[in-house]
């Protein structure tokens, strides 16, 4: 098939590598309005065909998907219109600005029996597949609570506050990892230079007691990427900064027993191993490339679908309006 990439600023290029390089992908389109970005991808990609024209890209029929890497107030407007004219769409994550929008776009999917994919890139990790894997296979029990801390200093965004910009891979993380939906979301943040903010903490609720709490900062004076998962078993420590080793498990945790006499429960502690399971060291973008040309190609719904996004989108609208009262907490539909 032949695959068009939409914007080939940061993320762009990185998708052209991984679709020239994906098996069944005929030849790649690159497009961009910037002709300095253009020139700069046909130097690294001489396979690759450059195209300046947007509207031309769209209506050429030989070109049977996209992928759009631009910022997150053109995605609803570009994949609607890829979408009306009988395109697959992989979408750089977050799916749309909007509930709405994201809604909007997955009906359209469906409606036109298209492949409709978001670029969660983290859920093809080898890292967050095994976590998958070890709360699948019951090895930690049921989940307590995810905790996700996702900090460093910079790059300010100007179109979208820091949970938009960063809490949405851990969001998506959690939504890969944790089966349950949630019912309510709270979150407070602060904003110093641009009118956005670079600082905010957001908790989401379910039912069953889990928890999941997302520290998102710009103005940190280090590099964290860490989560942590507790199970009623064992325990899960994620570090993506990590060289090696990026996955921990421990044999930790807590036992509670009912004892007569003055406690009616006793809380004992359980302290035991620790290993690093093996990861799939594959590359993440080339792993969801091959998802998405595979989908098509077997008319099959992606890892990251639609739905998978709308979902990340929801929380992250929920999480602005909390920010703007407050901290009030809003209740998810």
């Amino acid at each position: 098939m032949k695959i068009g990439v939409v914007g080939l600023g940061y993320w762009g290029p990185n998708l052209v590598r991984n679709f020239s390089a994906a098996e069944k992908v005929e030849s790649v389109v690159a497009c961009d309005v910037d002709q300095r970005r253009l020139q700069s991808v046909g130097k690294k990609f001489p396979t690759a065909v450059l195209e300046p024209d947007i509207k031309r890209l769209f209506s050429d029929d030989s070109i049977e998907a996209v992928a759009i890497a631009t910022p997150v107030s053109t995605h609803f407007h570009l994949a609607k219109e890829a979408m009306e004219n009988g395109k697959h769409v992989l979408l750089e994550k977050p799916l749309a600005a909007t509930t709405a929008e994201a809604e909007y776009l997955v009906n359209l999917a469906i409606g036109k029996g298209l492949v409709l994919m978001v670029d969660h890139t983290f859920i093809y990790t080898g890292a967050v597949r095994k976590m998958r894997q070890l709360i699948d296979d019951g090895e930690i029990g049921r989940v307590s609570y995810f905790d996700s801390v996702r900090v460093n200093l910079g790059l300010f965004q100007h179109d979208v506050n820091v949970v938009w910009d960063l809490a949405t891979h851990d969001i998506s993380i959690m939504h890969y990892l944790v089966h349950e939906r949630p019912v309510s979301v709270a979150a407070f943040g602060s904003a110093h230079y641009n009118g956005h903010e670079d600082v905010a903490y957001v908790v989401v609720n379910f039912n069953d007691g889990l928890m999941a709490h997302f520290h998102v900062n710009w103005l940190a004076p280090v590099k964290v990427r860490q989560i942590l998962i507790g199970g009623t078993k064992k325990m899960i420590m994620y570090d993506d900064v990590e060289p090696s080793e990026k996955v921990k498990v421990y044999d930790k945790g807590v036992t509670a027993a009912t004892r007569e006499g003055i406690y009616d429960t006793l809380i004992q502690y359980r302290t035991g191993d620790m290993y690093a399971p093996h990861l799939d060291g594959a590359e993440a973008l080339s792993l969801l490339c091959s998802n998405f040309v595979g989908s098509i190609a077997r008319e099959t719904s992606p890892e990251t679908d639609g739905n998978a996004g709308l979902e990340v989108v929801r929380i992250l609208e929920a999480a602005d309006k909390s920010l703007k009262n407050h901290g009030a907490l809003v209740t998810l539909d």
